[in-house]
């Protein structure tokens, strides 16, 4: 089974090679592979790998500029490699979100330690975000139960308990959940609690 999807990023064939070789021998998956910082970019939206292994210097769009463009685009980790460990660069990467820096010549026993590390720091990111938009799918929730809550407040004459118990009633009743229940009270800024609306 792949450890993970990993694309390798560098305009010189046999280092391209010795780096695809070290990763599947490492029980990665060589997801694809480019020359150039544009078809970096390109076969990173098509083949969406898990991480992504990216030389700096390379003609015409560098590794960092489409290391930015990628981070932006499509949200997927770009371990750098670069012969240079120049202070610019690593300023530079920095600003790109780039999650590690590899100065070549880079061997199996510096090389897969550090796409274990990124690939990890990936996946945590990735829970905190996905923890987040939870969380505020959550508060959006609750903010539509609360307006059809006062809605029903107002238009029944009932105080927040009764009318929350209402509102929780209907639903375990019809079986509907309560954020579609609000969002119908907040188009119609009433309710007739004997009508059944579609679930």
């Amino acid at each position: 089974m792949s450890k993970g999807r990993i694309m390798v990023v560098d305009d010189e064939s046999i280092l391209r090679m010795d780096l695809k070789e070290m990763l599947s021998e490492a029980g990665y998956e060589i997801a694809a592979e480019a020359n150039t910082g544009e078809l970096a970019i390109e076969m990173a939206a098509l083949h969406q790998p898990d991480l992504i292994l990216m030389d700096v210097k390379m003609p015409k769009m560098n590794g960092i500029k489409a290391s930015r463009i990628i981070e932006k685009s499509f949200n997927i980790p770009v371990l750098l490699l670069t012969a240079y460990s120049q202070t610019e660069d690593v300023e530079d990467a920095k600003k790109a979100g780039i999650v590690g820096y590899l100065v070549k010549p880079v061997t199996e026993q510096q090389l897969i330690p550090a796409v274990e590390i990124a690939l990890a720091q990936s996946q945590k990111v990735k829970r905190l975000l996905k923890d987040m938009r939870k969380l505020e799918e959550k508060i959006e929730e609750r903010k539509l139960i609360e307006k059809a809550k006062g809605i029903i407040m107002e238009t029944h004459h009932l105080n927040e308990e009764s009318a929350y118990q209402k509102l929780r009633s209907y639903c375990m009743n019809h079986r509907i959940v309560m954020k579609q229940l609000a969002q119908y009270i907040i188009t119609h800024q009433s309710f007739d609690f004997s009508v059944k609306i579609s679930s």
